[in-house]
């Protein structure tokens, strides 16, 4: 019982403790007022510091209970807070709350000035504009504005055969939805003929005279311009309201400064006229001619073109000359040689193909041009007689131009161009002029664009000098609008070993640049000395030796200043004393820019000679190249097998010669027929029998093709375990009877016959009359050749790819087998990877944080990604980079979500997996150009499942 009331005792005293924040206890021998409570919650109202100090106590409570409920109850507890207060209360918390989170999505009309609104719409499309006309009355307000469906209706013809008023209301949008209902367009002829507006032209004297006062209209506009700027300058303060530039403007422009663009706007409003816009009248004075007037007239009549063109139109310089533009594809062999060619005045984009598409091929292009106008556009890239193969994978045809994608990329790659009769023009460095199907497409590209379409005719065989010959439509020379002539010739001549060079250049750069120097000069000197001297055949007689020797004796006996002066000097009293013949010796030219064949073409008769003869001497040289294989190389090696001192083995001479002398043997029959036709050469002689007859033996081209891969294998593996046929080899690669090239190097020669095959029998059949009796048969080989072309393509499509996943397979540490099915490489990207701070708030306030570093394959079927690791290599500028398998995801599974940029990141992008996700940033180019491959092998492979 006593510890019972000790209990209570003790709870009394803590009561009496908590309390005393208020007031004293009992025990301090205070009297309590009988209104007091001693265990309420009263607040003194009075005593303001007590006041203070239970509000703080008690908030602090608050919140700590607060920390401990679920979010449901804060929530629950938020709202019955937010009903007790009054309106001035929730005023307060709206405020707070717009001030921690800020608004996002906000009407651009309310905020922005009139004329920023109506320019942002200007870029809608008229169904578009509709649309945002349904918003809101403000919006149907400005959605019905004139200059907004004023050029829209200009461009397509469709005028207004009256000036609206002032008052009128929406005048251009009801004429556009009555014309567009009854689909009334009008070419500009006829336009022209209606309203007598277009196509007016000039006399001499008028556009003189147009152009002058041009000028002094320009010269006025500069004056009013400098004297507004120093006006500013003088009188301008520390700080501009531009909020009010979009207002209306009553004042002087020398009275009250304004910025220049509102100067020019007032300047266009107060020489714009009430009601209709005439013509320029020039009226002359003592002076001259009046320029205020013309002033007014001429930039109503600007306000009203200015109005009528779209705001993205490219910018016209009359000051300069119009830049050409100039397309390089890295498939090009040897591009860097080009780009060092190109002229000042060009403008050059060199792209890489591979993942390349067409939509971001042309934001390459519009950000390399400006909105400049040019005057040509140049295509330098993979082609052959009937296609341009622009981008991997895609080859534009005929049949595949029409396509929407790509016929958008024409028309707007050539917007930029100035018209046909002012002299724009689309060159393509390909020989579509050689065949029907290559004309049929320059005849779609020149109705699509409106340009002149002009390509080589291709009459020229080897490394690209189909560039050379003869181009359709103009008398004048292309090529040389872009590229310098001598090295435009010499990359002609030497594109595939340049390319090569780069190729190593590329890879191992300044190692290997000293010995690759040397190769290219001796490839050079090798090619001049197959094609004129003929060192095989050269026989030094015994009394030039003899003086040779004499001169060389008596040089030791005299020991003259200059040793070469004196051994001239010698040989040529020698030769004289003697009587020895005199010697004229020719210089001719290392490189012949153009055939002579292909400089003064008069009828197809005798541009099909010119084929036929381009057609016998490439054959002769292709000839010899397949014969320096049998002498140089087969013949010692088979004497050797014979002799019992084999070099290498019976069989691998069989697997490695066979197949390209049963090639020598059908070529030199093909040859002999040839040149047997070409001798008797006239109008009416044929050539396509003999061609058939080459086209059944294209059989021995299919077996070298099939056995290549392992003809190269089987010269490796001799290499390697015979020591005597890797001395063989050094002693007779790289000389001047196998024209400067390898073993390998020469057995690429008849998969590049077959491509000039192509070439030139389709410019037979293109300059042969359908009447000609050798027609049909020229047109039955060319088809022939045509298909055993595409088959070699395939071929070396489907080595390339295989090789590039080998490559990729090798590159990944830990990865799975690549190599299943139709799968191919598309593109590969380096790339960083981010992850989110603080997910859980808005998106334009989301920070992240770069994790490392990715690496990303897209194969046509799946994207792989790999973790990059750069290690640097110590006393060195090098570094090396390794990629580790991280997952792979299938292209149907995949989603791809692009992330808007912000001041927190920039060009970034989010994959998504059924399972995982990955925010990824890189360059915007990269970007660009990754998302386009992306998208489309995405939409690709769901096209496919």
């Amino acid at each position: 019982m006593n510890l019972k009331s000790k209990n209570r005792g003790d709870i009394e005293n803590q009561w009496q403790i908590v309390g005393s924040e208020c007031r004293e206890s009992p025990s301090d021998g205070t009297r309590i007022d009988a209104t007091e409570t001693r265990f309420s919650a009263w607040t003194p109202i009075t005593n303001k510091a007590c006041n203070h100090q239970l509000f703080q106590e008690r908030t602090t409570l608050i919140l700590h209970w607060f920390d401990l409920w679920t979010d449901r109850q804060r929530k629950e507890f938020i709202l019955r807070l937010l009903r007790r207060c009054s309106k001035t209360q929730l005023k307060f918390t709206s405020d707070c709350l717009t001030e921690a989170v800020p608004i996002t999505r906000l009407d651009f009309t309310a905020v922005l000035p009139r004329f920023l609104s109506l320019y942002i719409m200007s870029f809608l499309s008229p169904r578009d504009i509709c649309a945002a006309a349904q918003v809101s009355w403000h919006w149907r307000f400005l959605a019905e504005q004139d200059c907004l469906w004023f050029p829209k209706c200009i461009r397509l013809g469709w005028f207004l055969r009256y000036c609206p008023s002032d008052h009128e209301y929406g005048a251009w949008k009801r004429h556009y939805v009555a014309c567009a209902a009854s689909l009334d367009i009008l070419t500009p002829r006829e336009a022209a003929g209606v309203y007598g507006t277009l196509n007016e032209r000039l006399t001499a004297p008028e556009e003189q005279e147009e152009r002058w006062r041009e000028l002094m209209i320009k010269q006025t506009i500069r004056d009013k311009i400098a004297e507004h700027k120093k006006a500013v300058l003088k009188t301008r303060r520390a700080w501009i309201n531009t909020s009010k530039l979009g207002t209306s403007f009553t004042g002087s422009i020398h009275n009250q400064p304004l910025t220049l663009t509102a100067a020019l706007v007032h300047l266009g409003d107060k020489c714009s006229l009430k009601n209709s816009f005439p013509n320029v009248e020039t009226i002359k004075s003592q002076g001259g001619l009046t320029i205020s007037r013309t002033l007014e007239n001429r930039y109503a009549s600007s306000l009203v073109k200015t109005m009528s063109l779209p705001f993205n139109q490219p910018v016209r310089s009359t000051y300069c000359p119009l830049p050409h533009f100039l397309l390089v594809s890295s498939k090009v062999p040897g591009y860097e040689l080009l780009l060092a060619a190109v002229h000042a005045s060009v403008v050059v984009l060199p792209y890489d193909s591979q993942g390349m598409t067409l939509e971001a091929l042309l934001s390459l292009a519009e950000r390399a041009i400006q909105g400049r106008m040019l005057q040509s556009v140049g295509i330098l890239a993979e082609g052959s007689t009937d296609e341009v193969i622009l981008t991997q994978g895609l080859s534009i045809t005929e049949k595949t131009v029409q396509m929407p994608r790509v016929r958008e990329f024409w028309e707007k790659l050539c917007g930029w161009v100035v018209t046909a009769s002012e002299g724009g023009s689309l060159n393509i460095f390909a020989p579509l002029a050689s065949s029907v199907g290559g004309m049929d497409l320059m005849r779609k590209l020149s109705s699509m664009t409106g340009l002149n379409v002009r390509a080589p005719t291709g009459t020229c065989t080897g490394s690209f000098q189909h560039i050379l010959s003869e181009w359709s439509g103009s008398s004048d020379f292309p090529p040389l609008m872009y590229l310098h002539e001598a090295l435009l010739l010499s990359w002609c001549r030497q594109a595939e070993w340049i390319e090569e060079a780069c190729k190593e250049l590329r890879k191992h750069l300044e190692p290997q640049l000293h010995f690759l120097c040397q190769k290219i000069k001796g490839r050079i000197l090798g090619l001049f000395l197959w094609d004129h001297i003929k060192m095989p055949v050269i026989s030094i007689k015994s009394e030039i030796m003899e003086c040779l020797l004499q001169g060389l004796v008596a040089l030791m006996n005299e020991t003259p200043d200059d040793a070469v002066d004196f051994l001239g000097r010698f040989l040529l009293k020698k030769s004289i004393k003697d009587g020895l013949k005199e010697t004229e010796i020719t210089s001719t030219n290392i490189i012949n820019p153009i055939p002579e064949f292909s400089k003064g073409f008069i009828s197809d008769a005798d541009r099909r000679g010119g084929v036929c003869k381009e057609l016998s001497d490439s054959e002769r040289t292709y000839v010899r190249q397949l014969q320096a294989v049998a002498t140089v190389y087969y013949t010692p090696l088979r004497a050797a097998l014979d002799s019992n001192r084999a070099i290498i083995s019976s069989v691998s001479l069989i697997t490695i010669f066979c197949p390209l002398l049963d090639i020598l043997e059908a070529n030199n029959l093909f040859l002999i027929e040839l040149q047997e036709r070409l001798q008797e050469w006239g109008p009416l002689q044929c050539v396509g029998d003999v061609c058939v007859k080459f086209c059944t033996k294209l059989r021995a081209y299919t077996n070298f093709f099939n056995n290549y891969p392992t003809i190269l294998k089987t010269i490796d593996k001799c290499r390697e375990t015979h020591p005597v046929f890797r001395a063989f080899l050094k002693r007779h690669d790289w000389s001047v009877a196998t024209r400067m090239q390898s073993l390998q190097e020469l057995f690429l020669a008849p998969s590049a016959r077959v491509e000039e095959y192509g070439t030139l029998l389709q410019a037979l059949a293109l300059h042969t009359p359908p009447e000609h009796p050798d027609y049909t048969m020229l047109s039955s080989a060319s088809n022939t050749i045509m298909t055993y072309r595409n088959f070699i393509h395939k071929l070396k499509t489907s080595l390339n790819q295989d090789l590039k996943i080998l490559e990729a397979q090798n590159t990944i540490q830990s990865c799975p087998n690549l190599s299943e099915g139709s799968r191919y490489l598309i593109i590969t990207q380096e790339v960083a990877l981010l992850t989110c701070l603080n997910g859980d708030i808005t998106s334009s306030l989301r920070m992240y944080e770069h994790v490392s570093d990715l690496g990303l394959f897209l194969f046509n079927d799946a994207l792989v990604l790999t973790e990059k690791i750069v290690s640097h290599v110590p006393f060195s500028l090098a570094a090396k980079t390794t990629h580790t398998f991280l997952a792979s995801v299938a292209l149907h599974c995949l989603n791809l979500k692009d992330i808007t940029d912000t001041k927190y990141v920039q060009n970034a992008f989010q994959l998504e997996s059924p399972k995982r996700q990955w925010i990824c940033a890189t360059d915007r180019e990269e970007k660009n150009k990754l998302m386009s491959a992306l998208c489309s092998a995405i939409n690709a492979a769901i096209t496919r499942n």
